[in-house]
């Protein structure tokens, strides 16, 4: 009996070698394996399993369940391995290494090194562009954005966007702009190079310098968007009213909005002016040339001027001829502070209206400096403003001189007179 055993443990030996080494060459099934190894070994090794009281009989029926179990699993190893050669040829990396997993439980798996990790981290990473993914992984993909999404300020696209860097550059005030509606999605929407890039060159070209591109965008943004055609039409019409080049230059430089407006809209804007103030087209072009704004503006604070001046003021039709010419800013100044000028020059002063006419620059000088000096020169006993008398001030000089020099010449004092009279105000 004991010369059976041993023999039929010889055999088992001899079966689980085999068995150890096809398992060998599947890594990925080497723990299930080793544990039947493990448990078959300690049966073998114990003696007294030999030696026990089990009868022989259940001692052979445990041996024969054994060499079919690990028959079976050899087969399977086989099954298996044919298997996978055969799907070699048609399966990707990674649906083999899926495929390999799927063979067998999770609990049965060997601890993965790292080669074998890294192999697999590539071979996952490589998505083909029309393999199908889940709603799950589609969510989960993250793509960073070019630009924040949306933003209070302009500040946060500078870095991103082209066109607001170059604006940047070129001197324009951003934080005004993202103050008004709409603007700054207008300018975000704006490309450099077509829409940008052409308007630069096109008021370069009429003669508008560089440095105050900053200052035309930063007033008039819409400017980028207009079409370079009607631009150029409305340039063409001004310089068909007999302005030079460099006038129309200077012109769009200091009223941003200019270049805006149809040409239907200058021209009835000219011939408001010339017939309103019954000029000529030579003065008509001298005004508006020193004074562009007037004709982007509204027209409702200039009738209201001219009603003013004609009416409270009491000028005649042509001394406002003759004080819009010399001071086009009459037209457009406040009428608050335009009747508060003339009743102190007329009132307080006692300056007659003809004067005034005269020297129409004190209607366009700061109350409180007109007020300051009168006093003083009053304080002096030298406020005396008619040619005709001795001792005459004029009103152009007493408005328009620093204070030293009027002192030292027209009211014969030292400024620090002048200075300790203004604390006593």
């Amino acid at each position: 009996m004991a010369s059976s055993c041993a023999q039929l443990c010889l055999r088992c030996r001899s079966l689980l070698s085999k068995t150890v080494a096809v398992t060998w060459q599947h890594p990925a099934q080497v723990r299930h394996c080793t544990t039947s190894i493990s448990v078959s070994t300690k049966i073998l090794d114990r003696s007294s399993f030999i030696r026990g009281n089990c009868s022989t009989t259940q001692a052979r029926q445990r041996w024969k369940h054994q060499m079919f179990y690990y028959s079976d699993l050899t087969a399977k190893h086989q099954t298996a391995e044919v298997k996978e050669e055969k799907s070699t040829e048609e399966l990707s990396k990674s649906d083999i290494v899926a495929y390999k997993n799927h063979l067998l439980p999770i609990t049965d798996a060997i601890p993965v090194t790292e080669i074998q990790m890294s192999l697999d981290l590539d071979a996952a990473a490589e998505y083909s562009a029309l393999e199908e993914i889940s709603d799950e992984e589609a969510v989960s993909i993250c793509v960073p954005a070019a630009m924040p999404l949306e933003s209070t300020s302009l500040r946060d696209f500078v870095d991103k966007s082209e066109t607001l860097s170059k604006l940047v550059q070129l001197g324009v005030n951003l934080w005004k702009l993202e103050q008004r509606p709409n603007v700054g999605s207008m300018l975000l929407r704006l490309d450099f190079n077509t829409d940008v890039a052409p308007r630069l060159l096109f008021l370069k070209d009429i003669g508008v310098e560089d440095s105050r591109f900053g200052y035309i965008i930063t007033h008039n943004p819409f400017i980028l968007t207009e079409n370079l055609e009607n631009l150029q039409a409305r340039v063409n019409y001004l310089k068909s009213k007999k302005f030079s080049s460099g006038t129309v230059a200077s012109m769009v430089s200091r009223a941003p909005y200019l270049l805006n407006f149809s040409v239907k809209r200058l021209d009835n804007r000219l011939g408001f002016y010339q017939k309103q103030l019954n000029i000529s087209a030579s003065n008509t072009r001298n005004i508006v040339a020193r004074l562009p704004r007037l004709l982007c503006g509204s027209l409702e604070p200039v009738k209201e001027n001219l009603q003013v001046c004609k009416i409270q003021l009491g000028f005649k039709d042509n001394e406002i001829q003759h004080i819009v010419i010399a001071i086009p800013k009459v037209l457009t100044a406040n009428k608050r502070k335009l009747t508060q000028i003339f009743d102190f020059l007329h009132n307080t002063m006692k300056v007659p209206h003809h004067l005034i006419v005269k020297f129409p620059q004190v209607l366009n000088t700061k109350y409180l400096r007109i007020r300051e000096r009168h006093l003083f020169l009053e304080y002096l006993g030298k406020a005396q403003y008619d040619p005709a008398l001795p001792n005459y001030i004029s009103l152009d000089k007493m408005v328009s001189l620093p204070d030293e020099i009027f002192c030292t010449q027209m009211a014969m004092a030292t400024l620090e007179d002048f200075y300790l009279f203004q604390k006593t105000l």
